[in-house]
């Protein structure tokens, strides 16, 4: 009797886990959104890590670990600062102690667009992939592979001064106005993603898509009327950007307000008329669409969930009937 329980017990772990396993959703590997430092690519020259200056020496190296630094002589490294904030967003100095994000960037091939690869999500509490890569995008970013690590819980706020202070680096220095309305943005976004963590049918990918789709309607109203447009015709295309994507009942009257100020903003920016920005832009809606339909809901969609759910029932049925 024992060694049937043992073997029953056996085939309904494989079973478990070999059924749970359709519900795992393809992933990116580390490979093909890595950054690698065993070369020095000759064209682009080393990436550029740059760690939080609130970082002792030991968690700079450990940092380096977690973003897959293997040779360190083949990265430029330095420190963001609270001065650095200060220089690239017009505030005043933060504090150096509490940046703790850290960053290792990549100029690509013209096409490659921006890739952000949160290597801790663990520890990355706020920001997602979807709204770094956004704000790069309205800051200026284009073409670059981006990898973002913290060694300690943080918000994540302080890796996009990094990427900034990255492009810099490199001869790349981004416009003043686009990286102010680029904090704009993330801070915007998150804190409605924030108020809405919990809420069942709330998604944050359908938020970074909203906002991609109010920055595409803004510039083809500009291409088509030649003029920017008013502040009406801004609060009817955050409004339908929103029932679009099924989030007017996730936006208070004071968020739609900071999107209506942040937008009124944005389209005076360079980043309107930027063609490289329209195809970086597109090129993040494709990837936040094919987010979208993650794997639960695909499953709960095509019912099989509910079939899994019979079927365990079903298992146990049989095992329990052995026995009694």
């Amino acid at each position: 009797m024992k060694k049937l329980q043992k073997r029953l017990v056996l085939i309904t772990a494989a079973v478990t886990f070999g059924t749970l396993g359709l519900l795992v959703p393809n992933t990116v590997s580390a490979d093909e959104s890595g950054i690698d430092t065993t070369v020095i690519n000759e064209k682009w020259g080393k990436p550029t890590f740059v760690y939080g200056g609130g970082l002792s020496d030991a968690q700079i190296d450990t940092t380096a670990d977690l973003l897959d630094i293997e040779v360190r002589d083949n990265v430029n490294s330095m420190a963001v600062t609270g001065e650095d904030l200060a220089s690239y967003l017009n505030e005043g100095a933060a504090d150096t102690s509490v940046m703790i994000s850290s960053v290792l960037v990549q100029k690509e091939n013209s096409g490659k667009g921006v890739v952000v690869d949160i290597k801790t999500p663990e520890n990355i509490t706020q920001i997602t992939e979807e709204q770094y890569t956004n704000a790069a995008i309205t800051a200026g970013v284009a073409d670059a592979t981006i990898l973002v690590a913290s060694v300690s819980r943080v918000t994540g706020e302080s890796a996009l001064t990094g990427i900034y202070k990255a492009f810099d680096a490199n001869g790349e220095k981004l416009d003043q106005d686009r990286m102010e309305v680029a904090q704009e943005e993330l801070e915007t976004t998150n804190e409605i993603a924030q108020e809405n963590v919990g809420e069942e049918d709330f998604d944050a990918k359908r938020l970074d898509q909203a906002i991609i789709d109010i920055k595409q309607e803004l510039s083809e109203l500009k291409e088509r009327a030649g003029e920017l447009a008013t502040r009406e015709d801004i609060e009817k295309i955050i409004n339908d950007a929103l029932a679009k994507n099924k989030l007017e009942d996730y936006v208070t009257q004071d968020q739609f307000q900071k999107l209506l100020d942040l937008f009124e903003k944005y389209q005076k920016t360079s980043a309107i008329d930027s063609a490289e920005v329209k195809q970086q832009l597109q090129d993040l809606s494709k990837n936040v669409q094919n987010k979208i339909s993650d794997f639960v809901s695909q499953a709960e969609e095509s019912g099989l969930i509910d079939r899994i759910g019979n079927f365990f029932s079903q298992i146990w049925q049989a095992i329990t009937g052995l026995f009694n």
